[in-house]
């Protein structure tokens, strides 16, 4: 039996209309189904009480929009391409479990303080062509553009492996897995060593990629406030004590987003409590590479007599962030598991990244380039510095870092930065409010502001337009607060 269908002869909406409109909705929900044959003109006529052309008028429309198809002699039926409704992604999608960060549109006048990588312009493009074309003119090309080992690329692996010996970073016992950037690296161990509703210790505030995948996956995400000289030390005591982490994630040099490093007291502190409490310490290590005064301190993986320290590395700050090529050192049993794990998820990271990477690691040009964007991003941090401090409101503070990519900057009372963001974009210029790097602290004057994608003067002129911004609301605050009747005294 053909379904009901309701028609309001009094609607505006003509009935021939109606019927179509109502075909149509009930071809897209699926209760009409493809193939399934539409009654004859004079049939639906007379069960609808209708003039056969209302009908006929009706059924040309639906056959104009590709919904149903007549044939003479059988008559009309419903076609493919209408037969199944879209699926209800909104509803069957997961709600996201925290705010996603704002995106902003490409635009060459905006300049954005919001993500942090290089400068794309310091990128040796010439040497990296010349580079890429010796590759792909040797024998062996053919095998960079097959399917390769889910560890990585050997020749890759061995100069890493070789170069973290020379640092002492590297035991006996050590290897190593490639990885598509630091974030898969995060993720594979989050795979590998915590289930859900297992507790991980991190900084709070830190990275939003690292706490919206423990997130993500059920984890307890336990937040140590970030100081200074790091995560504090003292409260990891607390932390550890109380909530046994399975993992403990740091990033001791020039920490994302505070830009705070750990002295060597703090670091060799921290592997004794982590080591006492059993737990699996990960060290993110991308952006030691980046200092730019002062004398680096050692990475937890030197000195961690044990080994046990999981080491990630990456390319992508000192280099080039779109190759994707990072790396996982630590003991052998688990990055065996690790390298299983990647296998399932993407079989290898991309061979000709690697090797073009590692070609340009042997030719001496990525030191080269390390420095230069080292010289460039002192220059940078330089110019944001002095510039908040002539055009930011009074009150506002930040830890001047001695590398990295990140100034965090905190507004005087009452500004909110996430409030004042849509306002600042309007005006020219963007960056990330602290509520997105937040664990379980909430600080609402926070900002982070990346340097290390841009120049001096676009710096100069971002932190102008966003100390108009911020000085201007200050001062509308203070006037408020000014004209705020006194309490009654009794």
């Amino acid at each position: 039996m053909f379904p009901a269908i309701e028609l309001h002869a009094r609607s505006e909406v003509p009935l021939y209309r109606q019927l179509f409109l109502r075909l149509k909705e009930m071809i897209g929900s699926g209760q009409l189904q493809q193939g399934q044959r539409l009654p004859a003109t004079r049939e639906l006529a007379g069960l609808l009480g209708l003039n056969r052309a209302t009908v006929t008028a009706a059924y040309e429309l639906l056959e104009a929009e590709g919904l149903i198809q007549g044939h003479v002699g059988r008559g009309s039926f419903v076609c493919a391409s209408g037969a199944l409704a879209p699926l209800p992604w909104e509803r069957i999608l997961p709600p996201p479990e925290s705010p996603p960060a704002p995106s902003f549109a490409p635009h060459p006048d905006l300049i954005s303080f919001a993500t942090s990588r290089p400068a794309q312009e310091l990128f040796p493009l010439e040497e990296l062509r010349e580079l890429a074309g010796e590759l792909l003119r040797r024998p062996e090309a053919q095998s960079l553009l097959q399917l390769g080992s889910p560890a990585g690329y050997p020749p890759l692996r061995r100069y890493l492996l070789e170069e973290a010996r020379r640092q002492g970073a590297a035991r006996s016992r050590d290897d190593i897995l490639i990885t598509s950037g630091c974030q898969q690296a995060l993720d594979l161990l989050q795979r590998l060593l915590v289930g859900s509703g297992e507790a991980v210790l991190i900084e709070d505030p830190v990275y939003p990629g690292l706490k919206n995948l423990l997130t993500r996956a059920g984890a307890k995400v336990l937040g140590a406030p970030v100081g200074a000289e790091g995560i504090v030390v003292e409260e990891v005591a607390r932390i550890l004590e109380r909530f046994r982490p399975r993992m403990v994630v740091v990033t001791p040099s020039f920490q994302n987003p505070t830009g705070a490093t750990m002295p060597r007291a703090a670091r060799l502190a921290l592997l004794r409590l982590v080591r006492s409490a059993g737990a699996v310490l990960v060290e993110n290590d991308i952006y030691s590479q980046l200092r730019y005064e002062g004398q680096p301190e050692p990475s937890l993986k030197e000195l961690d007599a044990s080994g046990d320290t999981v080491l990630i590395g990456s390319f992508s700050k000192i280099a080039f962030p779109g190759l994707r090529v990072g790396w996982v050192l630590g003991p052998a049993p688990l990055v065996a598991r690790l390298a299983e794990a990647k296998q399932y998820c993407d079989l290898h990271t991309d061979q000709l990244s690697q090797a073009l990477m590692l070609r340009f690691a042997e030719s001496g040009l990525l030191e080269t380039h390390r420095k230069r964007v080292c010289e460039a991003g002192a220059q940078s941090l330089r110019a944001l510095t002095a510039a908040v401090d002539r055009h930011f409101p009074p009150g506002a503070a930040y830890l001047r870092p001695a590398g990295g990519m990140n100034l965090w900057v905190r507004l005087p009372q009452p500004l909110d930065a996430a409030v004042l963001l849509p306002r600042a974009e309007r005006e020219g210029a963007v960056y990330l409010p602290g509520k997105y790097f937040e664990v379980s602290r909430c600080d609402p004057g926070a900002l982070r502001l990346c340097f290390g994608g841009l120049a001096p003067d676009r710096i100069r002129a971002g932190v102008e337009i966003l100390g108009r911004v911020f000085a201007s609301e200050f001062e509308r605050a203070r006037r408020a607060e000014a004209c705020e009747p006194a309490p009654a005294v009794v």
